[in-house]
């Protein structure tokens, strides 16, 4: 019964939404579990049928099946991306998630490299190899733009506008978008690419793919993974970090500098301003251990 819908649903997040696939399948997998549930509970109802009741034993079920609480919430998160279709289309007169609530999730600060500890990692590289020219024009690069490990290993040579000092990334759900690139990063992409890049044999369809590996193809995200690893352990950083460390990096060290938070939302990619709010709170750890080294106030006796 639920086929129809599931369809119809799809073909919104394709269309109207311009979801990727992984993020269109995350979705109707969430509707999946919804229909799971109905059936393992014997309750043969269509959505307009569905009551907020429903979906709350529903999310009970999920709990019980021993799903942390993010997932949860990714789960009613799809389910009321499903219902506001339904409204769209007028297949439901009310939305039975109105009052449907997520459980809530304590937002873990993610560990940030300094300004030093950056510097440090990049000093850590061994510019006598190919592999040290093209690993350098790739920090500088995730430094420099905040990328996702994703956008960094899918930037084409095509999308480089560094005689205008732009690169165009290609986000999430194919949403374009204009990062400035800084001199750093753009001297040593131009190195890599005259000097490094061009002694390379590139395989069929990674011709415009900017950072290949010695075989000619593009690399992979745990690729840059261990990249970051290895550097992190060559520079002394203990931190637990991670290729995404660096884009926390970038936006952290941008707000602490007094960037305004929408320009960073832009920069990021952020479809939600509330996603990029979490750096006013490491901007707020920043500020009071700034107050504690240096106001009088602050200070212990």
């Amino acid at each position: 019964m639920w086929d129809s819908y599931k369809k119809g649903f799809k073909a919104f997040l394709q269309l109207e939404k311009s979801l990727s696939e992984n993020s269109v399948e995350a979705y109707l997998n969430d509707i999946d579990k919804l229909t799971q549930y109905l059936l393992a509970t014997q309750k043969d109802l269509s959505p307009n049928q569905v009551a907020l009741s429903d979906l709350q034993h529903f999310v009970q079920w999920v709990a019980e099946l021993g799903l942390n609480a993010t997932s949860q919430a990714r789960i009613i998160s799809g389910i009321k991306a499903f219902y506001k279709y339904c409204t769209i289309e007028g297949i439901v007169t009310e939305q039975p998630t109105l009052l449907l609530e997520a459980p809530k999730i304590k937002r873990k600060l993610p560990d940030v490299l300094s300004v030093q500890e950056i510097e440090n990692m990049l000093n850590a590289i061994d510019l006598s190899t190919p592999e040290g020219g093209r690993n350098k024009a790739i920090l500088e690069t995730m430094y420099s733009c905040g990328l996702r490990v994703t956008e960094l290993i899918q930037l084409k040579i095509s999308c480089l506008h560094l005689d205008v000092g732009f690169v165009r990334v290609i986000g999430k759900g194919d949403k374009e978008r204009l990062v400035p690139i800084g001199n750093e990063a753009i001297k040593f992409i131009n190195i890599y690419k005259n000097n490094i890049r061009n002694h390379i044999s590139i395989k069929q369809n990674n011709e415009d793919i900017l950072f290949l590996n010695n075989r000619g193809q593009g690399l992979s995200r745990i690729m840059i993974f261990y990249i970051i690893k290895g550097l992190a352990f060559k520079a002394g950083i203990t931190k637990n970090i991670s290729p995404h460390t660096f884009r926390h990096s970038f936006a952290t060290h941008l707000i602490e500098g007094g960037a305004d938070l929408r320009a960073v939302q832009e920069m990021l990619g952020h479809e939600s301003i509330t996603t990029t709010e979490i750096y006013t709170h490491l901007d707020r750890d920043f500020l009071r251990s700034t107050l504690q080294q240096f106001h009088p106030a602050f200070k212990s006796k």
